[in-house]
């Protein structure tokens, strides 16, 4: 296979080139330069945001599959696509769950509605709607690879849509913050109850289907994410405690009463949302689908003790998206949460 990946330096991307490569993929990445493209690969510079930003692929190509990362103005995957257009194959654009209204009722699959966008997108906060700057790429990658039988036809265009993206090079914080605050060991709030389900996706899980999905040909959307259920809050701290071989020690909060003490549901307490509406729509998607078509999510302890791997070599300090606030709290407000759920 020959790829090319707009991006591939960070967290999705980078696993992608990397798994390419194992397979024995000839690899070219378009990046910015902010960080160092994988060993093995043929790199090239440019600012999609800039009107010069595909000039350096002239020449280059053509390519069997290209995958495009963006996470910004939707104008940019359109450029892209039509720069691409009769020099690949398939357009796979890695979208986002968050395509789909929010909260959206549990069982969501393909065929549930999605926001607006606008795939020539190009202004100054484009961006900052995540949810319509991803459908606004969706549409993008459809109107120059879709079929001309309808605009949801897939045609040569793959639409993954990931949930929760977890596992080494996680460059959000979410996993890596758990790891380091059980490595710190003492009393560890725990949001409960332990039981409640997460829904997820292994990084690596992520990538290989991406690529045997466009080996295989297939098109259009897809709901990427484990089965409902794949661990509970309970098993992933637990296993948190355990891989990093500290004396944490949980202590289960009532979600309840977190609520009523002002936790931030996701931002302060990573992966946890309380029982309700909104963790029904993050951790109750149907991949069905997917599953059927060769989908295969590791258990959640492989995830964990692999992230902490990671996590360790990199000295304990995980990279950070610059256009994402960092997850977690300070050990002072774990310790004035603790005391308001009567734990501390």
């Amino acid at each position: 296979m020959k790829l090319l990946v707009l991006g591939g330096t960070e967290f999705v991307g980078r696993a992608l080139v990397e798994e390419a490569l194992r397979r024995g993929a000839e690899v070219t990445v378009l990046h910015r330069g902010r960080h160092p493209a994988p060993p093995g690969v043929t790199a090239l510079f440019g600012d999609r945001t800039a009107p010069d930003g595909l000039d350096a692929l002239h020449g280059h190509g053509p390519w069997d599959l290209v995958v495009d990362t963006w996470t910004g103005a939707p104008a940019a995957v359109l450029r892209s696509a039509r720069e691409l257009e009769g020099r690949t194959g398939r357009y796979a654009y890695v979208s986002s769950l968050s395509v789909h209204p929010f909260p959206s009722p549990p069982g969501l699959t393909e065929e549930s509605p999605v926001v607006e966008g606008d795939p020539g997108d190009d202004s100054e906060g484009a961006a900052e709607d995540y949810a319509r700057a991803k459908r606004g790429g969706e549409l993008a990658v459809l109107s120059v690879f879709g079929d001309p039988g309808g605009p949801g036809s897939g045609g040569r265009a793959l639409l993954p849509r990931p949930g929760l993206v977890l596992g080494p090079g996680e460059n959000l914080g979410r996993l890596p913050w758990w790891l380091n605050r059980a490595a710190r060991g003492g009393p560890m709030l725990a949001p409960g109850p332990a039981g409640l389900p997460v829904q997820y996706i292994d990084v690596r899980d992520l990538v290989r289907w991406l690529l045997d999905a466009a080996d295989k040909g297939l098109s259009g959307p897809w709901s990427l994410v484990s089965r409902p259920g794949h661990t509970t809050m309970g098993e992933l701290l637990e296993t948190v405690v355990r891989v990093t071989g500290s004396v944490a020690e949980p202590r289960w909060a009532d979600a309840e009463a977190l609520v009523a003490a002002g936790a931030e549901p996701w931002e302060e307490l990573p992966v946890w949302t309380p029982p309700g509406r909104i963790h029904d729509a993050l951790h109750h998607t149907d991949p069905s689908r997917a599953l059927a078509e060769g989908l295969r999510c590791r258990p959640v302890g492989e995830t964990v003790a692999d992230t902490w791997d990671w996590l360790r070599r990199l000295g304990g300090t995980a990279p950070q998206r610059a256009d994402r606030r960092p997850v977690g709290i300070t050990a002072e407000r774990e310790a004035e949460l603790l005391a308001a759920c009567g734990l501390g």
